[in-house]
Parts: structure tokens; sequence; C-alpha cells
């Protein structure tokens, strides 16, 4: 459960209160509280010059479509439905996944990675947009500013400043976000009343008559639904802050965007050409003295979206790695807090790919052709997800059919208006997402093409032989304990390689033999384990019952469990050493890895051989086993096995001849 302490005194965030409300409004809306900085500078770049619609009707049906938009897209779909797609308590994509797998669709794995990896892309392209709209603000004082140097150096810190938490700054975020949004509500308030018409917006006529007779109706819905692309991160968010927290706080963060639109769209009517001239309509409505302010505050706004968006991917990926999706990855707690984490690998990916995007695009409004693609993808996959949750949760079939004929069109619009921008940079982000796309496939299929091949066996076979072992003093004692994992599903079953390593490859006696394994849950902050014993005082199976939220440091765990058996009688306290147990020094603990590294080409189709290549290069990007469990590697053993030992072969050697040579 997420909680802030502030004066002594513990909050429930998810709980509705006034302390959830602001934090909500610093962790949620970062990303669509930023929108203003561009979406109204790309939509007056949408417009064709010649075009006959004349100017004033051109913006009050932009400002029509925006305002419909967020209302649709962001407060029916999202804020209104999708927040009650919860698994207990958290929200995103692949947490709307774990809700629907058990469903006999086995293909929604695969909306569910292409829903996920866009979301990653996304994740790319926000911090480098949302920072450099804020920086560019700047040449209103200076055309020569340095632009792309001052992003890269604020997005350098943003990044380095991951692995030491945020939890010093993060009661910080709030407030600023707070003021930011006063600040949007305000400053288009004053313009509003210059062209009191500008509220006709309202009517969704206008947004209408625009898309029907605007030639160029198709960019312009592009550069509309910028203005909602925040709107998955919230949904992502859900297990920080709660669905009533963020409901509540949206209705403000809506009426203080709305007022910023529509004194944006005020002011351009009377200073169109201006935005021709470098300025963005969003610092055009400032006065002049608040110019410099408004530039240092979008740019911690600007901060503050990114910041929630990095951790907002780091939260994905751990999830991923919990049902199969991604490798595991060695994860860093900083702040000391539940929920807040640090995946080193993936915070200087993110970096890298930021820092391309900024050299390569130079420019915001190029940055915008990049921008929205993905989170297209990302809102439609999780359309058809939640299209099978409500047929879960047996919702009317009258209702179920009209989501999805609006949302279906509505998005495949939206979809149809970014992807002609794939020229004009999208298809940087599209490569990018389809990149994770691929390594996410490969990943959970490899790792089912190799469960198909491992060979399991039943325990009670070798009982006699780990008895006798036990006993055999010619046998050097490997060690005290000795742990392995195992994905055996069943508990009077182990993979044949373990019990190749324990017999076969090297003899390894040991008083007493673990096999630990990780039984995912649907729970996300399921946190249990149970103890079979196998062989009385030798085996023992430990199943470690996890939810998709809960860390994987499965050498924490272990020891926990050690110390319960050791509490009730179960193993010994003390070395089984004489001169170590007279000092109680504890018995020493080995595991040992096993790496699966050969599967013979000829079981294999040319499909899974491709497969498994790709999935032998996403091993690479993970780390290494014992680093992901939280285990050091002074008592790690890692060995590689076959993961069959079935050969096959197309023709039987003959024997053509025997010779003996006599001495």
């Amino acid at each position: 459960m997420a909680e802030v302490t502030e004066g002594g005194h513990h909050f429930d965030l998810k709980k509705l209160s006034f302390v959830g409300v602001i934090v909500s409004l610093g962790i949620v809306f970062g990303d669509i509280g930023t929108s203003p900085l561009y979406v109204m500078k790309a939509i007056v770049n949408a417009r064709k010059d010649g075009a006959t619609m004349p100017f004033d009707e051109y913006i009050e049906g932009a400002l029509s479509c925006i305002i419909w938009t967020l209302t649709l897209q962001t407060t029916l779909k999202y804020v209104i439905i999708a927040l009650r797609a919860d698994n207990k308590g958290e929200g995103g994509i692949l947490a709307l996944y774990s809700l629907v797998k058990k469903l006999k669709k086995k293909w929604l794995y695969v909306v569910a990675i292409i829903g996920a990896s866009t979301l990653v892309a996304d994740s790319v392209i926000t911090p480098s947009l949302t920072v450099m709209s804020a920086i560019e603000g700047l040449k209103i004082y200076n055309p020569e500013t340095p632009v792309v140097l001052i992003t890269l150096v604020i997005l350098f810190v943003i990044f380095v400043v991951q692995q030491f938490g945020t939890a010093s700054i993060g009661k910080f975020f709030g407030p600023i976000m707070v003021t930011w949004f006063l600040v949007l509500g305000v400053s288009g308030s004053m313009h509003i009343f210059d062209h009191i018409e500008i509220i006709r917006a309202f009517n969704p006529m206008y947004a209408y008559n625009l898309i029907t007779h605007s030639s160029s109706a198709i960019v312009i819905m592009g550069a509309v639904f910028l203005c909602t692309t925040g709107a998955e991160a919230l949904y992502s968010d859900l297990g920080h802050c709660g669905a009533k927290n963020i409901r509540i706080s949206w209705i403000f963060v809506k009426i203080m965007l709305i007022l910023n639109y529509l004194g944006q769209g005020s002011w351009l009517l009377d200073n169109y050409q201006q935005v021709h001239n470098g300025v963005n309509p969003f610092f055009g409505i400032m006065p002049e003295w608040a110019v410099l302010p408004s530039v240092i505050l979008a740019t911690a706004a600007a901060i503050i979206a990114s910041q929630a968006v990095i951790t907002g991917s780091f939260t994905m990926f751990s999830e991923a790695m919990s049902i199969s999706f991604w490798p595991n990855q060695h994860i860093e707690y900083p702040s000391g807090i539940k929920g807040q984490m640090y995946i080193p690998r993936i915070n200087w990916g993110l970096m890298a790919f930021c820092f391309v995007v900024v050299i390569f695009f130079q420019k915001s409004e190029r940055m915008e052709a990049a921008y929205g693609l993905t989170i297209t993808i990302t809102m439609l996959m999780t359309t058809i997800l939640l299209l099978f949750w409500l047929s879960r949760t047996r919702v009317n079939k009258i209702f179920i059919i009209g989501f999805a004929i609006v949302y279906l069109f509505l998005e495949s619009g939206f979809f149809y208006a970014n992807v002609i921008k794939f020229v004009d940079g999208g298809w940087l982000t599209m490569v990018l997402g389809g990149f994770i796309a691929v390594c996410m496939y490969a990943w959970y299929n490899g790792r089912l093409i190799k469960a198909n091949f491992i060979q399991y066996v039943k325990i009670d076979k070798y009982i006699s032989i780990l008895k006798d072992m036990k006993l055999d003093e010619t046998i050097p004692k490997y060690a005290t304990n000795l742990a392995y994992l195992s994905r055996a599903k069943r508990n009077d079953e182990v993979e044949s390689k373990i019990i190749y390593s324990i017999i076969k490859k090297q003899p390894k006696r040991a008083d007493h033999y673990f096999i630990l394994s990780i039984v995912n849950q649907e729970d996300p902050y399921t946190f249990k384990y149970t103890v079979d014993e196998i062989l009385p005082g030798t085996v023992y199976k430990i199943n470690f019952l996890l939810g998709f939220k809960v860390d994987r440091r499965i050498n924490d765990y272990f020891n926990m469990v050690l110390r319960d058996l050791m509490a009730d009688g179960t193993i010994p306290s003390r070395s089984s050493h004489p001169s170590l147990r007279s000092h109680n020094i504890p018995p020493d603990l080995k595991y040992v890895i096993i790496d699966n590294t050969y599967i013979n080409d000829i079981l294999l189709t040319v499909k899974q051989k491709i497969t498994l290549n790709i999935y032998n290069f996403v091993k690479y990007i993970g780390s290494d086993d014992f680093k992901a469990w939280g285990v050091s590697s002074h008592n790690v053993e890692v060995e590689s096995a076959p993961i069959t030992e079935l050969t096959v072969y197309d023709n039987k050697i003959e024997q053509s001849g025997y010779f003996r040579h006599n001495s």
C-alpha cells in the first residue's frame, strides 16, 4: 500500500485525502499536464498555407477537438472506465493483461507485448519533447540559446539522479505541479475575454466542421491527439495514488488545461504570425515579465513529467520480468520505499535513446512528428484488453459493443492521423517500440520453446541415491545447504538438469538440498512461501508465492525461510563442522545456477531457431541470474548443462571392424 509520512503521520495514498490529491498531481499528471507546451503550436503548424477555412473557425474547431478528446479519451475511457480495471489496486496495460490472461485467448499476450513496448517508446520521446519545449522558451530572450545542449544536460542530470532515489525531492513534486496548473489556468483566463466567442469551442459541432471541411483534417487530428498522450500514464500510475484521488484531481487538472488552451486560442486570433516567427503560444500568452519565471516553472514541470515517465518504465519492466516478457535484471531500491525502484540498465538505455532523439530532431516541432504514433498503438491495445475485461465482468453487451465502436473508431482515426507522420520522424519511435516488442516476443516464446524440451523427472526415483550420497564420505562435501532454482510446476518433480548437476556432472554431497521455485501470483503484492519436505531431513521444495509487484530477491527471502526452519528445529542453526559449531557459526550455503546451453538443431523448426537466436541476444540485456536474484557471487556456482539429453540422428554410424593390438 502506497504511503507517505508527514509530520509523524502516515497517509494511505489510495484513500481519498487532501494529501493523496496533492501527491496525485505530482505523480500522475506530469505528462498530460505539460501538453500545453506544444499542442497549440503543433496545431498551428498543421494548417496548410492557402487553407480556405477562416482562421478563427480553424482555431475554434481545433479547440473543440481538444475539449472533446480530453472528455472522451481521457475522462470517459481512462478516468471513469479503465481505472475500474485494477488488479488489486494496480493499473497499466500489464496489470490489465493479468486480469484477462486466464481467458482462453492465447493471442492476448501479443496485444499486451505490443502495448507495453510502444509505451516504452513513448517513455523516450516524452522527456525529450517536454524538456526541449520548455527550454525553447528562452529563445524569446536570446534566439541563439543552445537549446539542444541545455536539453541534453538536463536529461543527463535527470537520469543520473535516478540511482540516488527521489524520496528527498519527491515531496516537492505535488506543490510544484499545483503551482504549474494554477499558472496554466490563470494565464489562459487572462486572454479568454480578448475573444469571448472562443468558448463556442465547447460545442462539438465546431470539431465536426473542422474534421469534415478542413483540407488538412488528418494532420490536425495528429496534432490534437498530443493533448491526451498522458492518459495511458495516468492509468499506469493507479497503484501509486488510487482511483479516487486521481479522479478528484483530474477535475482540477482538466479545468486548468482547458482554460489554458482557450487562452492560447484567443491569443492566436490576434498573433497568428508570431508562431511562424518562432514564438510558442504557451509563452506568448505570458506577460513579458513572467516569461523567464514561466520557463523555469515549465522546466521544473517537464522534469517532474520526465521523472514520472522514467519511474513508470521501471515499474513496467519489473512487471514484464515477473510475467516472462523480459529477462531478469538487477533492481535497486535507493529510496527504501516500497514500489520505488531503479533498474540501472533500463535507466542508461532510456537516457541513450533520449540523447539520440534530441540530437536527431534538434527542434521540438520536428519531434512532434514522432510523438503520438506509438502511444496510439498502446491505447488501441488497451482498448482491446478492456473489451475482454468488460466481457469478463459481465457488463451489458450493448455497452461493450458501443464502447468498441466508439473507441476502436476514434483511436484508429488517431492512429491514421499519426501514421502519416511516419516518414517525418515517427519511424524512429516505431523502430524502438518494434525492437522492444521483438525482444519481448522472443523472450516469452523462447522460454516456452526451452520449456518444451526440458525434461522433468520424479524426485522419488532419486531419493535412495541422495540418501546414500549423504552418507558417502568418499565424496567431498560440497556444501551444508545446497540450493537450486526450479521451474517445475509439480512439487514431486524437478528438472533432469538438476539431477544431472547433483549426481553426474560432479557429485555434490550436502546435508540439505533445497529446490527453490517462484510461483507468480495475480495479486500484485502476494508475499508468501510454502515448504514441502520430500526426503525428511534432506530434500525440501520451497515455493515462493510472489505477486508481480514484489521484487524477486530470492536470496533475501530464502534466508528468511532458513531462519524459520532453524527456529522450529527442522534444520540445524549451527555448522555441521565441530570446530565451527562450538563457536555458533551458522551453516554454509551454496547456490548452483544451471545455464541451459544446447538444443539439437534437428529438433527445431526454422521459426524456433530464429526465436531462440533472438532469445539468446535478449539474454545479454538481462543481468546474471545471481545478480537478478540478489545473490552475492561469492556463494554461487554457475554451471552449463544440456537442455535435453535426447539425441536425434538421421543415420546411425556403422561399425566396420574391431581391431585388437597385442603387445
